[in-house]
């Protein structure tokens, strides 16, 4: 048995940002829009509300959502009477949205609802329509039925979901994703590859989100670099905004494994950057897993899928799991990604953090349960 849920619509393709007036018409006419650090980046969107007929008012938010900033942000919501929510960003702008539409119309707080660190209570009323719009090609939160919070008080990530949580409309127009930075290109992008391995590999891979991630690998192994070195390359960009939109799809459905159980606590306690942790942890992770499944599990299915996943990457039909193990080891030095040890993390935090991954949500889904002393060795080895 498996399900498969996203998005209500799912727009891609170069230009299609001006989709969303009409689109606003159907869903409200009072949009709260949630944006990143540099609101004025969202110029032409709201320009495009205002000529639908929409009143918006912008709420921007510096960096990952955190439990402060998703309760002001339903505050802010409350205020302005909004009837629609607009996620305008990355992952942290779309993860923000989802948020404040769902709390705006279940009543409680929010650690009612949140995973792990709060009451994990279900969600009972429909949220607030939300449109989501991503500038990024990384998290795939567009089609997700999740937002990835970050409590200062417990500092640890954790995940209010539910599927009515997933975004009535998905907009994913790669020509937004020109402007990145060559640092964000390599972290975000890292994240969308990521977000296609571990579900492929996942204890809840499904036959739909194979061939999600098989669509997905294929694209970024192609695209990644090339945006990396030249961020204008059209299809390049369009590449990977594939790639993260098939990573969304594929976690949302299949979950993800021991790089997002490390990375939610990591991302708790340090300044780091999703995408760059989960680049620092990728290969060790797979090598590790690997391991332990000829060691304890050989008639995993996930071992087959190693080999899949290098003959993807590397594109050559022969290629053993080690081989996509380097290909991946080779991709994160060409993109610079540097080791976890450059956030401050050290040898003393490795107890925490691995006590805070081994209880995270998406560790459920690794193909093995790992043994402390693996979690252990994987920490040190990307410190």
């Amino acid at each position: 048995m498996f399900e498969f849920a996203t998005a209500g619509r799912i727009v891609f393709g170069r230009g299609t940002l001006k989709e969303i007036g009409p689109a606003v018409a159907s869903l409200g006419q009072r949009a709260l829009v949630v944006t990143g650090r540099d609101a004025a980046r969202a110029a032409r969107l709201l320009d495009l509300l205002k000529q639908a007929g929409a009143e918006a008012t912008t709420f921007s938010i510096s960096g990952e959502p955190t439990t402060v900033t998703v309760r002001e942000g339903v505050e802010r919501a409350r205020a302005h009477d909004a009837d629609l929510l607009i996620g305008f960003g990355g992952g942290s702008a779309i993860d923000a949205a989802k948020a404040i539409a769902a709390l705006r119309t279940n009543k409680g707080d929010l650690f009612d609802y949140l995973e792990v660190i709060g009451r994990a209570q279900p969600l009972t009323q429909a949220a607030l329509p939300c449109i989501a719009v991503a500038t990024t090609a990384g998290a795939g939160a567009e089609v997700t039925r999740n937002a990835v919070l970050l409590s200062p008080e417990h500092r640890v990530k954790a995940s209010l979901r539910s599927p009515l949580m997933l975004p009535r409309l998905a907009i994913v127009d790669p020509e937004l994703t020109h402007t990145l930075p060559r640092s964000v290109t390599a972290s975000t992008g890292l994240d969308a590859l990521t977000q296609n391995i571990e579900p492929f590999l996942s204890s809840r891979a499904n036959p739909l989100t194979d061939g999600v991630c098989v669509e997905g690998m294929t694209r970024a192994a192609k695209s990644l670099r090339r945006a990396y070195e030249n961020g204008g390359d059209a299809d390049a960009r369009e590449g990977m905004s594939v790639a993260s939109l098939c990573g969304g799809l594929a976690l949302a459905n299949a979950g993800l494994g021991a790089v997002h159980g490390f990375a939610a606590p990591i991302g708790g306690m340090f300044d780091a950057p999703h995408g760059a942790v989960g680049a620092a942890l990728l290969p060790h992770a797979m090598e590790i897993n690997l391991r332990a499944l000829r060691q304890r599990a050989s008639g995993n299915p996930a071992l087959q899928r190693f080999e899949t996943v290098a003959r993807i990457l590397t594109r050559r039909p022969q290629a053993t799991a080690e081989d996509g193990i380097n290909w991946i080891k080779e991709l994160c030095a060409a993109l610079d990604i540097p080791p976890l040890r450059t956030y401050g993390i050290t040898a003393e935090h490795v107890e925490e953090l691995c006590d805070k991954a081994a209880v995270a949500s998406s560790m459920k889904a690794n193909p093995i349960v790992l043994t402390k002393g693996e979690l252990r060795e994987l920490l040190e080895r990307a410190l």
